[in-house]
Formats: C-alpha cells, structure tokens, sequence
C-alpha cells in the first residue's frame, strides 16, 4: 500500500505537491470513489482515475528542454499562449516541468514523469546547483557581485548567489554569471534589481551539471545515463 500522491506522482501525472492539489480538489477517483488526502492504494488492485481517466504506471522519461523566450513553463495556458508542451513534438510520453523558468528566460529546464525525483530537485533542502548568464544594465563593479553573495534582503527573506563571475563589463551593460541553489520567484532578477543592475536579458545554462549548450532553443533530448545517475545522487536517490 502507498499513498495516492506518491501513485500520482510515480505515473507522471503531477509532482507530489501537485498531485496533493487535484485530491484535495476532488478530481481524483479511488474505485469509483471521491478520494480524500491521506488515501493509500494498491496499485495492483485499485483503480485510481484523474478527471475520469484511469492512471497506470508509466516508463520514466528524463528530458533536458532548452526553454525558448516567449513560452510559459505550464501543461496549458488559459491565455493560448504557447507552452514547453508545445516544444516536445514527437514525444509520446506524459511529463511535467521541474520547477520553472519565466516566460522571458531561455535555458535549460527539466521535464520528467518521475515525481519522486521532481520532488527532491524542487525541494530547498538539496541546494541544486543552477546556473545563470544575465546581461545587466549598467556596469557592475566587483564589490556590488561579492553583495550578492553575501547576501541580500528581499520581500520574501534573505537570498544569495552561490558563486558570482564578472564575464565582461561595460559602462552601458555587464555579463555575469551567477550560481543559484535557492528557488525563490524572480530571484536572478531581484537580486541584481537590488544592487541597482536591472536584467536586461536572462538564460540558464544548466542545472546540476546538465548542460543545453548542444541545443537550439526549443530543442530537447533525453538525459543520457551518466546525467540521470548524477541528478539522482544529488537528490538522494539510488
């Protein structure tokens, strides 16, 4: 017996927090039955469905997506705006976005049907290395970088780079490369906003070691074995 989010999660229809969210919001079904939080299955002998489609166990799919400016990281957008769904063509497998990029970043962005391992890489206390190039307004100068690593206060609590690398510098705009393990909203952003460098641009060019520098934006491939046991150790998992 198991809990019906880890079910959810393992088949690919949602993350665990996720997954939690459609119980709670009744579109999940035990046996013909409105399933409740804290339900636990056997996969072997009940029948779970989602908005009235059964839920079985899926191969697991790891990709590497290089996100492309202009596309939302979500399943489906009430605005028809167009998705990273929309960049998987010819992929027969249902998976889901790890964590997410905004609409105006490019790079590197994860997709899977594996919950558990979603969970892990989301979740604050593994640190999971991302890294950033940004092209900012205005010259930043070495003390305003060595800032961002020691820390700033923002709305939402104290944020920091984990590593910051001035690639070139001008009076008019500067390329600097920034190392992030925390997950908070517009967080590249806020940081260089508060040390009066506004974004002007913004790419991540991997995550945990995992590179899209052989992709084109809206290009995708799947995570080769020495990738997926790397980004499994990261987070725990054997």
């Amino acid at each position: 017996m198991i809990r019906l989010q880890k079910f959810l999660a393992e088949c690919g229809v949602a993350s665990r927090r996720q997954a939690e969210k459609l119980i709670t919001s009744g579109r999940v079904h035990v046996n013909s039955e409105v399933a409740i939080l804290g339900n636990r299955i056997d996969p072997k002998a009940d029948t779970v469905t989602v908005d009235g489609r059964r839920v079985t166990r899926d191969s697991k799919v790891y990709i590497i997506l290089n996100k492309p400016r202009g596309v939302v990281t979500s399943l489906k957008d009430t605005h028809a705006r167009r998705t990273v769904m929309d960049c998987l063509a010819g992929l027969q497998s249902r998976v889901f976005p790890v964590g997410r990029l905004d609409m105006d970043v490019e790079g590197a962005l994860l997709l899977t049907n594996d919950g558990e391992l979603a969970y892990r890489l989301t979740h604050p206390k593994f640190r999971i290395e991302k890294v950033y190039l940004a092209r900012v307004h205005g010259e930043m100068s070495p003390e305003n970088a060595a800032q961002l690593e020691r820390g700033v206060r923002l709305e939402d609590g104290t944020a920091s780079a984990s590593r910051v690398r001035i690639i070139r510098r001008s009076k008019r705009a500067t390329y600097v490369e920034l190392v992030m393990q925390e997950g908070k909203k517009r967080e590249v952003k806020r940081l260089c906003e508060h040390v009066g460098h506004r974004v002007r641009e913004l790419r991540r060019v991997s995550v945990c070691n995992i590179t899209v520098q052989d992709l084109r934006p809206g290009e995708w491939r799947h995570l080769d074995p020495d990738e997926l046991a790397a980004l499994r150790a990261a987070v725990g998992l054997p």
